[in-house]
């Protein structure tokens, strides 16, 4: 297997299946350094450059590279920078890639993070497109199945926005790669769109459809469940109706496998009751930790590191 050394992540289709099992690997090694000083990534700058708003992938991101031992910049709104004067999203790289070693982005548009990395001459890091793809977000749902059920040829059930939703988008083409098969539930106008499903099928995968999480609850081990992606929304959806669709409580999660896990890659809003949390199968929490472990892994390997 080739060095990962100055690569771009613009897709989880940018690594063969061996470098993404080394990634998860180092994932390992990363989360056991965790909360002890580390030097490598010493001297290096990462940039988060976050043009949609986020918690959990910006944050890890900039504790990943701190527990690194590099430091780390960026913005999470552009009214405070010149895009909101209207400077180009490639003359915004060519700024920031003279202040930053490696840059993680999220945008909005298709074909941003392509456009990135074209005019960077530093490592560009997907941190999710529009509708499209979000891969370090696929290879942590990938490190929390292996650490929750100990193997990835699992059956998962993708549960809610699947059109709109580019987390699952990412894990089909991920999944499919280490013999994963899939369920796609939710009603039509937000069902998986085609070209991820021949992606998948391509693979191997068998994928089904069906509407009712309650006919195929019971055969998965992981239910992935995902929120209404209101800001993504045709005008013509009725995102009241849409959203009364799918719902998980105690009711349900009864009626999974004992060993099995229900996650989400959050936020979640309302779509997963509270009280089932402290369930041992509810891994949302696990999985928005194991963000760190992962990019420190995908940081350091990025730049040479490891």
């Amino acid at each position: 297997m080739g060095s990962l050394k100055g690569r771009d992540l613009v897709s989880i289709n940018d690594f063969t299946d061996a470098e993404v099992q080394n990634v998860l690997e180092t994932a390992v090694e990363m989360e056991g350094i965790i909360g002890k000083p580390s030097n490598l990534c010493e001297g290096k700058v990462l940039a988060t450059l976050f043009f949609e708003p986020s918690t959990r992938t910006q944050f890890s991101f900039q504790t990943a590279m701190l527990r690194l031992g590099g430091g780390a910049i960026g913005f999470s709104d552009i009214s405070g920078t010149s895009v909101s004067k209207g400077e180009t999203l490639q003359d915004t790289i060519r700024i920031i890639e003279s202040y930053a070693d490696i840059i993680a982005m999220r945008h909005s548009q298709p074909n941003s993070l392509s456009l990135a990395a074209q005019y960077s001459s530093k490592p560009v890091i997907s941190g999710g497109e529009g509708k499209g793809e979000h891969p370090t977000q696929t290879l942590l749902d990938l490190y929390t199945i292996k650490k929750e059920l100990g193997r990835l040829d699992v059956h998962i059930g993708f549960y809610g926005d699947l059109k709109y939703g580019r987390t699952v988008h990412s894990l089909i083409m991920g999944g499919s790669r280490f013999g994963a098969n899939f369920t796609c539930i939710a009603p039509h106008s937000l069902q998986m769109p085609g070209e991820y499903v021949k992606k998948a099928e391509a693979k191997g995968s068998k994928v089904e459809f069906c509407e009712d999480v309650n006919q195929v609850i019971g055969n998965l081990d992981v239910l992935y469940v995902t929120r209404l992606q209101k800001e993504r929304l045709s005008p013509e959806d009725d995102y009241q109706k849409l959203k009364s669709l799918y719902h998980v409580d105690k009711t349900l999660l009864s009626k999974m496998k004992p060993k099995s896990a229900v996650m989400h890659p959050l936020p979640r809003v309302g779509e997963i009751e509270e009280d089932i949390d402290l369930d041992p199968r509810s891994a949302y929490f696990r999985q928005a930790a194991n963000g760190v472990p992962v990019r420190m892994a995908v940081i350091a390997s990025l730049l040479g590191a490891k």
